[in-house]
């Protein structure tokens, strides 16, 4: 399943790339965010390994970030892995004009498993919900007046 997501936010291209390439920020945008660690290359570049620890409820999941591509403040993508799902996401950034950002978020969802499989079949709107709600947490945290950038 391929679906894109896009949002405006109301932030500086440059600012928003560093927001979203900086580990540390994750827990401000992604609920259910429990930690993540380092699993190999340089933290942040391509090729990069981290897992990431999630709650939802009284359900764990963890999956790992590998950095695919990265261009500062124009593109970052990633592939994402976990028990029975591949997801391919590719994120462009463009600067609509000095304060404004436009993020086009491209995920590929590639079942591994059988039952991974009809989840996509039964619930597609679940996957693309998550995508959404992520980006609006993402605006939302860079929009925020008390954000300091690095």
């Amino acid at each position: 399943m391929k679906y894109t997501t896009k949002i405006i936010i109301n932030r500086p291209v440059l600012d928003c790339f560093s927001l979203l390439e900086d580990h540390s920020n994750i827990k401000y945008w992604q609920e259910g965010l429990e930690s993540y660690e380092h699993i190999s290359g340089d933290l942040g570049e391509i090729g990069s390994k981290i897992k990431l620890n999630y709650v939802f409820g009284k359900r764990q999941m963890s999956l790992t970030e590998t950095i695919t591509g990265k261009e500062k403040g124009k593109a970052f993508h990633f592939n994402f892995d976990t028990s029975g799902m591949h997801n391919i996401q590719e994120n462009y950034f463009e600067a609509l004009d000095d304060n404004t950002t436009k993020w086009v978020s491209t995920n590929h969802f590639a079942p591994t498993k059988f039952k991974s499989h009809m989840m996509l079949l039964l619930m597609p709107k679940a996957f693309k919900k998550q995508s959404k709600k992520y980006l609006n947490d993402f605006k939302k945290f860079a929009e925020s007046e008390t954000l300091f950038i690095k």
